[in-house]
């Protein structure tokens, strides 16, 4: 999956970028940080878990 693709349904989702460092932190209210690695491409099940440490599936 595409990076850019992982933020949009993040930020469409009411996440907003919290910092800027190895990984990028987005944070929603009454949710948990959750961290974004910094690649172009990242590997599918990894933004599976991503999504799913969101609570966005």
């Amino acid at each position: 999956m595409k990076r850019r693709d992982l933020v949009r349904i993040r930020e469409s989702n009411g996440f907003k970028k919290v910092r800027e460092g190895d990984h990028s932190i987005y944070k929603a209210p009454n949710k948990r940080a959750v961290q974004v690695p910094r690649h172009r491409e990242i590997n599918e099940i990894t933004a599976q878990q991503i999504l799913k440490d969101a609570g966005l599936k």
